[in-house]
Formats: C-alpha cells, structure tokens, sequence
C-alpha cells in the first residue's frame, strides 16, 4: 500500500501549540505519532513523507525513522535539512527527493513539500500532494482549496497518521467542510 503523510514534526514543542494538537507535550506527541503509524503501517507499505519529519528535538532524526515501519521516503521541507546530516536517518530512508512524480495506481502525483499553484501534469489530470501550510486556513489555505486536485498530506488533519490516497481525499474534504459550518 501507497500512504502519505507531512509535517510529523516530532519533538517540536511549539507545533502543539501552533497546531492545537491534542497532546500534553512532546514526549506524548511522538509516542502517539509513532504508535498510530506503527499501528496503520504495514513494512512492505511505502510512505512518502512529504516533508518536516522533526524540528527541534532532543532525539536525533535516526532515533525517530527507525522505529517506524515500512519503505520511507522523504519529500525534503523547510526543516529537514537535519535529516540530511543524519547517518543513520539517511540509512532509515530509501530514497530523499526536493519533489517527486509518482503513480497511484491509475493517478498521476506530484509530491512537494509547499503549495504550488500548477504542478507537472495539471493540465492532464494529475494530483498534487503537499504539507507546510498544516491545518492554517490562511490565504495559501484559501488558494489552494480551490485546486480541485490538490491535497494537503499535514498529520494533523489527517488524524495523525500516515494515510492512502483515498483517505486523503475524504480527510481534505472534511477538513474543508469545517468551513461551511
């Protein structure tokens, strides 16, 4: 199975706050994140994380990836360049990418850490998946839910853990659907 997730954010005491995350502090943070995915995770899946796995933590990058299972990959976001001088995170990691073309079964992906108002294959159908705005609702909220195939991968508003493609859709659906209310 194909999953997806983005802006983790293990051991970064402020995205509890910035987030309104459910958790008491980090240690509570990264013990859930990693419970949820170990329990959604199967090791043959393949996680694309698109971007912003820690910030800030007084665990090493490595300490987090080799806990969790199956075949990760990296989309590189504004705070991993941590990641990057990690030996052992680097061994965890199969493959580390600014930006990544994918197929989903029959879908076409462009993965990108940030937000882009067109991305390769837009005009053919295909799908952009990104992070860093988190749960924000923001202007680059507001621009980008008018992308009709744009999802946003955040941890946060996709319960926490890594996700298929199809509960993507139904996630950034119902977070959008907050709106309305």
């Amino acid at each position: 199975m194909i999953l997806y997730t983005s802006d983790l954010h293990f051991g970064h005491a402020n995205v509890i706050r910035f987030d309104h995350r459910p958790f008491l502090d980090c240690d509570e943070m990264d013990h859930t994140l990693i419970d949820y995915w170990n329990y959604r995770v199967q090791p043959d899946d393949t996680v694309y994380i698109v971007g912003d796995l820690c910030y800030h933590s007084s665990h090493t990058p490595g300490w987090y990836l080799r806990q969790l299972k199956g075949h990760k990959i990296l989309i590189m976001g504004n705070h991993d360049r941590v990641v990057m001088k990690d030996p052992e995170a680097m061994s965890c990691l199969e493959g580390v990418e600014k930006m990544m073309h994918v197929k989903d079964g029959e879908k076409h992906i462009c993965l990108c850490h940030f937000p882009i108002a067109e991305w390769n294959g837009y005009f053919k159908g295909a799908w952009h998946i990104y992070g860093h705005i988190h749960n924000r609702k923001d202007e680059a909220y507001k621009f980008m839910r008018t992308k009709e195939r744009a999802l946003n991968a955040g941890c946060m508003i996709n319960h926490y853990a890594p996700v298929s493609f199809r509960e993507l859709v139904e996630n950034n659906r119902a977070f959008q659907e907050k709106d309305e209310e």
